[in-house]
């Protein structure tokens, strides 16, 4: 975290940055957490912020986790079922980067669970059959779990390589290194990606790149399916809906960064920070598919943007 605090209106925590355009009330967003957010990303926000506790955050995402080792319960918002799911195990895997340097067991029990429903290919499947579809979203419902998805796999993968960085048991676990190779394998064939198969590539092939001879190239090979303002429209989404250069380049210091010109990433820091809402949360442009998802995305969204601007700033 770089940048001091200092104290504006209503005696609320000012992020303070050299570039005033990327100021943004902390102090409302921990309010907008307490009132609409769930328990987890409550804590999760502490995290960012430098006030939490891994125990208790971990207890929260206890509450999602099935004795199989897995994570459903309406972790992934949009996926409500009880069954452990590929979706969920995403979410889960944010928590275990949050908690660095602390790590938990359930980390490895998670890639333990993966590798029993990875696909003889390397690959996840998009998700596991829906076992109580109420609440859930018909591209989850409906999925195809017969057939890997690089798209799941690779967002998996690349916040499951966030971890292994201080994860030991995650960095050796065999799931990870097999989902890591198919994924470089299909990446390496793809021609006309959807906008979040590419924005996961790109997240995986950045989480690898240190390690991995073929990510660099293949990395490069990704930027022309960028337009130079970064912004690509989500197909089948909501109208309007796009994603935008920190979807692909979150983190400051990496190398997907280099994929943007310069000022494409500080024009879309300025617009992340300007999308704070009058009630301190953050809100997202795809569809929800209950009310609970909605405040759901809300909380999760209000954590990814505190913690983007924290990281990126000043």
């Amino acid at each position: 975290m770089s940048g001091p605090f200092k104290n504006g209106g209503r005696g609320a925590a000012m992020l303070y940055r050299m570039d005033r355009e990327l100021d943004i009330d902390t102090a409302a967003a921990t309010a907008f957490q307490s009132t609409h957010a769930r328990l987890l990303d409550r804590h999760r926000l502490r995290l960012v912020l430098g006030t939490g506790d891994p125990e208790a955050t971990l207890a929260a995402l206890g509450a999602y986790r099935n004795p199989d080792g897995g994570f459903g319960w309406g972790l992934e918002p949009d996926l409500r079922s009880p069954e452990s799911q590929p979706g969920a195990a995403l979410h889960a895997f944010e928590v275990f980067a949050d908690i660095a340097p602390h790590t938990s067991p359930w980390a490895a029990g998670l890639c333990d669970w993966l590798e029993s429903v990875t696909l003889p290919d390397g690959g996840l499947p998009f998700a596991l059959p829906v076992t109580d579809p109420t609440g859930c979203a018909p591209f989850w419902a409906g999925a195809d779990s017969t057939t890997s998805s690089l798209q799941i796999t690779a967002v998996v993968a690349a916040v499951a390589h966030r971890v292994a960085r201080h994860d030991p048991a995650v960095a050796a676990h065999p799931w990870l290194a097999g989902a890591t190779r198919f994924c470089l394998a299909e990446i390496a064939g793809l021609t006309a990606p959807h906008a979040l198969e590419l924005a996961f590539s790109v997240q995986l092939l950045d989480a690898v790149h240190d390690r991995e001879p073929e990510a660099a190239p293949l990395l490069d090979g990704l930027r022309a399916h960028l337009p130079a303002d970064g912004r690509v429209p989500v197909a089948g989404g909501a109208d309007g809906e796009s994603l935008r250069p920190l979807d692909f380049a979150p983190l400051p210091d990496r190398p997907a960064r280099a994929l943007f010109g310069p000022g494409v990433v500080a024009a879309d820091l300025r617009r992340l920070a300007a999308e704070q809402r009058p009630d301190g949360g953050w809100a997202v442009d795809f569809t929800s598919y209950s009310p609970a998802a909605a405040l759901d995305w809300r909380g999760h969204a209000t954590v990814r943007a505190v913690s983007v601007l924290l990281a990126s700033g000043g």
